[in-house]
């Protein structure tokens, strides 16, 4: 099994190893196009800035590479939002997987942003979720959402807002929160994309 993880100068990138190690499985972090390519599965992680990143990308080549990967694909958090068409941060143009934008938090004033800590998701029978039962915390921190669209299998709410906390299309998944700081289910959640999907 070869996991490929994408290298464009975001954070969470060792956390995301780590977890992965706990696991029992190795991950190679590359930007090189041939490397994705042949890669069992790739893990585009992230906790940065959009604008940034998507120029890191552009600059690598790689956001045509990872648009026409096969192979199941998995974005987290900054990189779940870079899958989307759009995103409200410095208004930049991301890889447009999913026809969704990405939005910054206008909340009432007593709730915080960057939305930060534990919440449950509400989800949908897809394989994704085949071996989570009953009520399931993750961990969330960010200041900017996906809008609830079709390829959206699981939401949170924080305050009054509903928004997409995984999207599946295709062989691509996204998850807003981190699988990586959250716990049993997150551990489960990263197993079942290695050895199921």
């Amino acid at each position: 099994m070869r996991i490929a993880m994408v290298k464009y100068n975001a954070g969470n990138t060792r956390s995301v190893l780590c977890s992965l190690n706990r696991l029992g499985y190795e991950a190679e972090v590359t930007d090189d196009p041939k490397l994705l390519r042949s890669a069992d599965k790739v893990i585009f992680p992230g906790v940065g800035e959009a604008s940034t990143a998507m120029a890191y990308l552009r600059e690598k080549g790689l956001d045509e590479v990872l648009i026409h990967l096969e192979q199941p694909f998995l974005g987290v958090c900054l990189g779940m939002q870079l899958m989307c068409s759009f995103s409200e941060e410095h208004n930049t143009t991301t890889l447009g997987i999913f026809d969704v934008p990405v939005r910054k938090f206008i909340l009432p004033q007593e709730y915080k942003v960057p939305h930060m800590g534990w919440n449950t998701l509400s989800r949908s029978e897809d394989p994704f979720f085949s071996h989570l039962e009953g009520e399931s915390w993750c961990y969330f921190v960010h200041s900017y959402y996906v809008e609830v669209g079709p390829s959206t299998i699981a939401t949170t709410i924080y305050g009054p807002l509903s928004f997409t906390a995984v999207l599946h299309k295709d062989n691509f998944y996204g998850c807003q929160f981190h699988p990586e700081k959250s716990a049993e289910v997150g551990a489960t959640l990263l197993k079942t994309f290695v050895e199921e999907l």
